[in-house]
């Protein structure tokens, strides 16, 4: 079994309801064993133009899939969430779900179609504030620098950094 943590995100419709349905579909998946979800953030987006902030979180699995396989699965859960990724869209679009393989073990790959550690994760505070949450002292197979460490250093470095963020709370219905 391989730890892999998964970023969630949603800013179509009811995020957070959205995100802990996803979270039940992962958990109910055979060969994935369910660890632990970080509470959710209210984000504002970063890297795109939209009315509509997210809903996020960051997930902790145990599997015995592949890395690529598990790719698969996420996006087929995102799919049956009503993502749709259009050929030629060029930049982030406004979506109902949002799954990414954030670390999957010591992976590191850079293929094209699945990058690991995700490359964009060290500068994203809206994925390093709820895996700190849950993962402190995780340390990043390429940087070498927990997860900790990681948000005190993108505290003083870029715009991302001054992202509004918002740690919310799971309604009891949903989680």
């Amino acid at each position: 079994m391989v730890k892999a943590y998964i970023g969630l995100g949603s800013n179509i419709g009811d995020g957070l309801k959205t995100l802990a349905l996803a979270w039940k579909e992962i958990a109910g998946t055979e060969q994935i064993q369910a660890v632990c979800i970080s509470s959710p953030y209210c984000t504002e987006p970063v890297g795109m133009e939209s009315e509509n902030w997210f809903s996020n979180a960051v997930a902790e699995i145990e599997t015995s899939f592949s890395a690529e396989e598990l790719l698969g699965i996420l996006q087929k859960i995102e799919k049956d969430f009503g993502r749709i990724r259009r050929e030629g869209d060029v930049g982030y679009q406004d979506r109902t779900l949002d799954l990414d393989i954030l670390l999957f073990g010591d992976t590191i790959s850079r293929k094209p179609l699945l990058m690991l550690p995700h490359p964009q994760m060290a500068k994203r505070r809206f994925v390093l504030e709820p895996l700190a949450e849950i993962a402190p002292d995780l340390i990043h197979p390429v940087y070498g620098l927990t997860v900790s460490e990681m948000c005190v250093k993108l505290a003083g470095e870029n715009k991302e950094a001054r992202q509004k963020i918002a740690k919310m709370a799971w309604p009891e219905s949903i989680i």
